[in-house]
């Protein structure tokens, strides 16, 4: 099966992304793709946004932040390129 954001062979049931949990109020759900390097966030709302060329450690960096809100608007937001994928 291809994976549509890496056109790469993913065994099935794989999920290509790594992802975490999330203790946060406004994000629900990230994943990041390192070969591709896309961070994916699911915001509570139902918006999803993929944030382009993003290096693995500052997903790293995010995913062990206390505050992924604040992290995201300090590290992320304005300093990559993003692409809106769904909304609500």
């Amino acid at each position: 099966m291809y994976d549509r954001f890496c056109c790469v062979y993913v065994r099935p049931g794989h999920d290509f992304f790594s992802s975490s949990p999330m203790p946060s109020t406004v994000i629900s759900k990230m994943q990041y793709d390192p070969i591709l390097s896309v961070l994916r966030i699911e915001f509570v709302s139902g918006l999803i946004y993929e944030y382009k060329d993003v290096p693995a450690h500052v997903y790293q960096e995010m995913k062990t932040s206390g505050a992924k809100g604040i992290y995201l608007n300090k590290h992320i937001k304005g300093k990559y390129r993003f692409e809106k994928i769904a909304q609500p």
